[in-house]
């Protein structure tokens, strides 16, 4: 979903060449794999948004694979990238670094004062560990490796598996079966009281490219070599309570909607300080709102894909 945002982007700009390769025709968890394409093609910078991801259902059921695939990732990417002198590469991560406990909003000095939540700590985990690489790359090497930390995403080409996905593409699928069905109710995994923040994919590409093209010594005046990280995020946040009511609006369902409590909360909320990327001069564009209905379109015009999941 980034990493897509990111190429629609930056294919405006024809002064940049894209070089991309998909899941099936380079694996990322192959070192050897990862290094010959690097070795083969001569990248000026690298954006890595490739990451294994999920919902709470997906963390909790599979945090072997979650803490391995990202870890093999980003060691692979980020070492290759240096071996083959690429000087400039940017990092996604994710609030999920944030201590369970942190204070609200999350600001980036949060990073390791507290224990994780531990329904994504495999996950968040290895995002701590691509943060740290790319500072360590820049400490030892001189490499200009850089971070961002992105809230909750959601918008085109999302993952709408019923189970397995985030809370507001999940939603969307559910919501809209239940309207064509004519259902009576929608159940909404736990109490609806957590607070969410949400920002769309294409704010997210905007603010990536934001911070990639930031001049070196901006970037270093705003940041600190071991605390390197910027928070992106819309710096507001709303219940999951809200974000159905609001999903259940963009869609037209009228049905009752129902909190299913035997299911888990996770962090009850996360919100981030976005201070850090305010004072470098970038703000979101997108409302929420404008932004669910710009996905639900993009799932209307995709659905077909999503019958068989």
């Amino acid at each position: 979903m980034v990493g897509s945002a990111i190429h629609r982007l930056l294919s405006l700009d024809d002064s940049v060449e894209l070089i991309c390769k998909n899941s099936s025709e380079l694996d990322l968890s192959n070192q050897a794999a990862v290094d010959k394409f690097f070795n083969t093609e001569k990248l000026d910078c690298v954006y890595l948004a490739a990451a294994k991801v999920g919902g709470i259902h997906a963390n909790n059921t599979y945090p072997a694979e979650f803490i391995y695939k990202n870890l093999m990732i980003e060691a692979n990417v980020i070492h290759a990238a240096h071996e083959a002198g690429v000087q400039k590469l940017l990092f996604l991560g994710s609030s999920c670094i944030y201590p369970k406990e942190a204070e609200q909003p999350m600001a980036e000095d949060a990073l390791l004062t507290g224990k994780l939540e531990v329904t994504n700590e495999p996950y968040a985990i290895a995002k701590i560990a691509g943060i740290k690489l790319c500072e360590s790359y820049n400490r030892q090497y001189g490499r200009d490796y850089r971070s961002v930390m992105p809230t909750n995403l959601y918008g085109p080409n999302d993952n709408f598996h019923p189970e397995n996905s985030h809370v507001l593409p999940a939603l969307i699928r559910r919501f809209h079966e239940a309207k064509q069905k004519g259902a009576a109710e929608v159940v909404v995994w736990g109490s609806g009281k957590p607070m969410r923040e949400f920002l769309h994919v294409d704010d997210m590409a905007a603010a990536s490219v934001f911070v990639m093209n930031l001049p070196k010594n901006i970037y270093a005046a705003h940041t600190q070599a071991m605390l390197s990280h910027i928070n992106v995020g819309t710096g507001e946040d709303c219940s999951i309570r809200e974000a159905a009511e609001t999903i259940a609006r963009v869609i037209g369902y009228q049905g009752r909607i129902e909190f299913d409590t035997s299911r888990p909360d996770g962090t009850m909320r996360k919100l981030m300080n976005v201070e850090r990327l305010h004072n470098l001069g970038w703000q979101y564009q997108i409302p929420f709102e404008e932004g669910l209905r710009q996905t639900y379109e993009w799932y209307l015009a995709n659905q077909d894909s999503f019958r068989s999941v």
